[in-house]
């Protein structure tokens, strides 16, 4: 969430940077404005009241000290009334600060001056390119080919179970699943980062706090019983591990690692883009977040997209790194960095990993903050990247390390399979 201090002095400024993410914030930005103006000066009209009441009721005491009862009663009745006042403003100030707290939940967060101009995913920025394009034999097949051949991901199964986009991994398909997994968290910990085991499920508190609410809610599978909300990504739990939290500045950085599963309730298209793993509802993925100081949050940035590069290396995937432009970046994002790996069979480019940074949208809504050297309290930055998520990753390996006898498992990850091919 923006800061409301920070809108009321840059109006322009805002209206100019979220014009970078395809939004007209021209009117919202007046209203929160005038919000806040009337929040305010309501403030101000309710402390003045207040403070006159104080000195009425001191003044009270005086009298009745020096026996003018007469004159305490007049002073009592005048106190009785601007209590009543006072109360009526406490009451619009807490309807008004409601308001406009609703109100900047709809702005996004503002683009970082690096990020690209543009709309589409088209007009996103390549910024690296790594690795070989396999030249694969003939008559090599799509994942959702190769999974049916090697009976090792059954989509009719799940889709019997639950509905289309729920696959069942069997045998070494659900071997090599656990090992990415396994892989990819000792990848992390081995970093510096500290795994931890979060729910599945979501309060709607956590939900706004990492700003899926309610930018992205009907996107969420949501329990109306219990007002739970299934997750769809170990960001939200992870990061709301620190809400309403005040760390100390030599507590920073924190570097936090989860797997869970994740939900998506995503509308599904047709073609071969949304095919077999591309798009699912349910998919595992392993996180990293971090909460870092301002000052140090960029740096950290670029050290996440060398972690996650260094994983891919180790997989010897073809992969490249683009930098969002504004109108494909997420709600909450100042800057992003997306890794997509190249699949030879489908040839085409698959997302695998976004890694942000989310300066102190999500801080300012999760009150995360850390006390400084000076013991002021300051909001601290979030960044969060999938490290990896698996269905794409497993695809770009399914496809790309096909042969004629089989699929060969990439050398990093034999030792946490069992086996070296499936056939």
């Amino acid at each position: 969430m923006l800061q409301i201090a920070f809108i009321r002095e840059n109006q322009e400024k805002v209206i100019q940077a979220l014009a970078k993410k395809n939004m007209d914030a021209k009117t919202v930005v007046e209203e929160v404005v005038a919000l806040d103006e009337k929040r305010r000066a309501t403030q101000v009209e309710m402390d003045n009241i207040l403070s006159e009441s104080n000195k009425l009721s001191k003044d009270i005491g005086g009298l009745m000290k020096s026996g003018e009862k007469a004159k305490a009663a007049i002073l009592k009745e005048k106190t009785v009334s601007l209590k009543e006042k006072s109360k009526e403003l406490a009451e619009i100030v807490d309807a008004l600060a409601t308001e406009l707290t609703e109100k900047l939940y709809t702005l996004p967060n503002l683009p970082a001056d690096i990020v690209p101009v543009g709309k589409t995913p088209e007009e996103n920025l390549t910024v690296f390119e790594a690795g070989a394009i396999p030249t694969l034999h003939e008559g090599a097949q799509p994942h959702w080919e190769l999974v049916k051949k090697y009976d090792i991901i059954d989509f009719e199964l799940g889709n019997k179970i639950a509905g289309a986009g729920f696959p069942v991994y069997k045998g070494k398909g659900a071997r090599l699943q656990r090992a990415l997994i396994n892989y990819f968290l000792d990848k992390n910990t081995a970093a510096g980062y500290n795994e931890v085991q979060v729910p599945h499920l979501v309060n709607e508190a956590s939900a706004y706090g990492t700003g899926q609410l309610p930018d992205k809610e009907g996107q969420m599978y949501h329990d109306a019983t219990d007002d739970l909300y299934l997750i769809p990504t170990a960001e939200v739990p992870v990061t709301n591990i620190f809400r309403d939290v005040i760390l100390s500045e030599s507590e920073l950085p924190v570097l936090t690692t989860a797997y869970t599963p994740c939900f998506r309730r995503e509308a599904g298209s047709y073609g071969a883009h949304v095919r077999g793993l591309n798009r699912l509802h349910q998919f595992d993925k392993v996180e990293i977040v971090r909460v870092e100081h301002p000052e140090k949050s960029y740096e950290a940035l670029d050290g996440m997209v060398e972690h996650v590069k260094g994983i891919l290396d180790e997989l010897k995937l073809p992969y490249r790194i683009l930098r969002l432009c504004g109108g494909d970046m997420s709600f909450a994002s100042a800057l992003t960095y997306d890794f997509e790996v190249f699949s030879t069979a489908q040839d085409r480019w698959l997302e695998i990993s976004s890694v942000s940074n989310f300066e102190t949208f999500q801080s300012n809504r999760l009150k995360l903050r850390f006390k400084d050297k000076d013991g002021k309290n300051q909001l601290a930055h979030t960044l969060n990247g999938s490290s990896l998520a698996l269905p794409r990753v497993l695809a770009g390996i399914l496809e790309n390390y096909q042969t004629p006898e089989g699929i060969v498992i990439p050398e990093a990850l034999r030792s946490y399979c069992g086996f070296d091919i499936i056939n």
